[in-house]
């Protein structure tokens, strides 16, 4: 780090007060001056999820952040979260200025599943629809016919299945492989995972379980499939959050990223909540299921890219008009079908998934 840089880092952080509530006090007042709403992620730090939700803002999944940023009146957006989601708040809000706490935290699926590759990979099979995870690039939406989220691919690509369309997918393949198993939809699956999702173990879960007989197993369908065959519930982050408050059970293993934990003890503070372990007992850490861009948001990057009116996201304007019809088809669905969201939380298969 050169000495300009570091002199200007020192700077920012003696200017900022070292009190966790003063910090919160001058981001509530920043917001406010900016008129900047703050969107963020149920995998970032707690502190900025509630400072989100004290201030107007919400705390939610990134369909529901996408639909949030949209119609939300607030002249600025900031986006606590990873890159993909602050470029599919600016592709719906392009009039709006969107910042982020940090502008390199990313994705692994998204970094999985670059734009020109991906792009070949669509070339070489036209007669497929192209569906992509929200967990990639504008530029990899603006090629694609469909953009999905871990709440509602089943039922989008059911619906494509239902009018006989093959499907090409992108980029997460243990999510691909249970919208297939779902569905039984003819589904070519681009070879990417979540670093975080990817490292639970099957053959810990089950003894964690044997350990717990009476919890019931919560997962992220992002997941291995060894997890997810052992799963009560497969679902979003909003559906887990959902299957805690409402499932008759004060036990639960939940696969998905420890950021969600914060919410989930917030709204069911009386039950157990057991981390779905990712590596083996001789391991250092046992259950280390956290994003690590994820972890690079914070309180005192949100006052500094609002003090400073940090760099915003910017999007070719053709790559925002082409992306924002697959964001759009997505949100025109969800609101013809409200109720394909909504995961069950009882009435489920055990050990199979949703029913």
């Amino acid at each position: 780090m050169n000495a300009p840089v570091r002199t200007a880092i020192l700077k920012r952080q003696a200017a900022l007060p070292a009190d966790p509530a003063a910090l919160k006090q001058r981001a509530r007042e920043l917001l406010a001056r900016h008129n900047a709403v703050l969107v963020a992620h149920y995998y970032v730090d707690g502190e900025l999820q509630d400072l989100a939700l004290e201030t107007g803002g919400c705390v939610a999944d990134s369909l529901e952040m996408a639909r949030f940023g949209r119609d939300h009146p607030a002249r600025t957006l900031v986006v606590a979260g990873v890159r993909f989601m602050g470029e599919t708040a600016k592709i719906l809000s392009p009039e709006k200025r969107v910042l982020m706490p940090d502008l390199e935290a990313t994705c692994s699926l998204d970094l999985g599943c670059p734009a020109e590759p991906f792009a070949s990979f669509c070339d070489a099979h036209p007669d497929r629809t192209v569906v992509v995870y929200a967990n990639t690039s504008a530029a990899v939406k603006a090629r694609a016919d469909w953009m999905v989220t871990s709440s509602c691919a089943v039922p989008i690509v059911a619906h494509l299945q239902e009018r006989g369309e093959k499907v090409l997918w992108a980029p997460d393949r243990h999510l691909g492989r249970y919208v297939q198993q779902q569905t039984g939809a003819d589904m070519l699956l681009w070879d990417a995972t979540c670093v975080v999702h990817d490292e639970f173990k099957g053959i810990e879960l089950e003894l964690m379980r044997r350990e717990h007989p009476r919890a019931k197993v919560l997962v992220h369908p992002e997941s291995p499939d060894g997890v997810i065959r052992q799963a009560d519930l497969v679902g979003s982050t909003t559906q887990l959050l959902r299957a805690v408050t409402e499932m008759d059970a004060d036990e639960f293993i939940v696969a998905t990223d420890a950021g969600l934990f914060h919410r989930m003890r917030q709204l069911a503070p009386g039950k157990t909540l057991l981390e779905a372990p990712t590596a083996g007992t001789s391991a250092t850490c046992k259950a280390c299921a956290h994003c690590p861009w994820m972890a690079m948001n914070d309180v005192e990057k949100l006052i500094h890219c609002l003090s400073e009116q940090g760099a915003p996201i910017e999007l070719n304007a053709d790559v925002i008009r082409k992306a924002r019809t697959c964001i759009e088809r997505m949100l025109d669905f969800v609101a013809a079908h409200p109720l394909a969201t909504k995961a069950p939380a009882s009435g489920f298969v055990p050990h199979l998934g949703t029913a």
